[in-house]
């Protein structure tokens, strides 16, 4: 079985651990959380328990599922409370951001943006990039909540524009306004009832 035809079961969530200027962007976390819970499905995801980070992990566990947190020494105390930790499904402490990164690409089966800084940007990017380089078939998701990642899909677009985006059918996220209709999209993107060469695809939709 490829990775496509693999049934969605652990979702990577990148996110702020800071909460944002909108109460709109904890609130996407939270029904993000609950939905990823309701669905069955697993959150991996960077282990903070402040933010969006936080929203997204206490929706989870307030539905009853399962979050396993993946942080590195360095970062326990800048973005996670230890009690709070201790409330995780799991929890794994790495030593850098190259583990724990690697540790999160291997446990999930999809990968999904939520507004956030430069190290949201920075992982959702990486994971873009070994999709473009064939490393991966994983299904891409950003979650455009009023509007947050437009910048930087106009900043693909200009890129493919100008010629630097040549595998730009390996390219092809999810983009989603509503944190609500996400896991429903990855359910369908399983099915195999996404267009990815239509509005889906986000070469295609810019």
């Amino acid at each position: 079985m490829n990775e496509e035809s693999m049934p969605i079961r652990a979702i990577c969530v990148y996110c702020g651990s800071q909460p944002g200027r909108d109460s709109a962007y904890i609130n996407a976390g939270r029904t993000l959380g609950r939905s990823i819970a309701a669905n069955h499905m697993h959150l991996v995801y960077g282990g903070g328990t402040k933010g969006i980070m936080g929203a997204v992990a206490g929706g989870v566990l307030s539905a009853g599922g399962r979050v396993t947190g993946i942080i590195p020494q360095f970062l326990v105390d800048l973005e996670a409370t230890r009690h709070s930790l201790g409330q995780l499904s799991e929890l794994i402490i790495t030593a850098d951001m190259h583990e724990r990164k690697h540790k999160m690409f291997e446990r999930a089966d999809a990968f999904v943006a939520l507004p956030g800084g430069i190290g949201t940007l920075e992982e959702i990017v990486e994971i873009m990039t070994w999709a473009q380089l064939g490393r991966h078939r994983k299904p891409v998701v950003f979650v455009n909540v009023g509007g947050f990642w437009d910048p930087m899909l106009k900043l693909i677009r200009h890129m493919a524009d100008a010629g630097f985006v040549h595998e730009a059918h390996l390219v092809q996220p999810l983009v989603i306004d509503d944190a609500e209709q996400v896991v429903p999209a990855l359910i369908e993107h399983w099915a195999g009832t996404v267009d990815r060469d239509g509005e889906a695809g986000i070469i295609a939709r810019l």
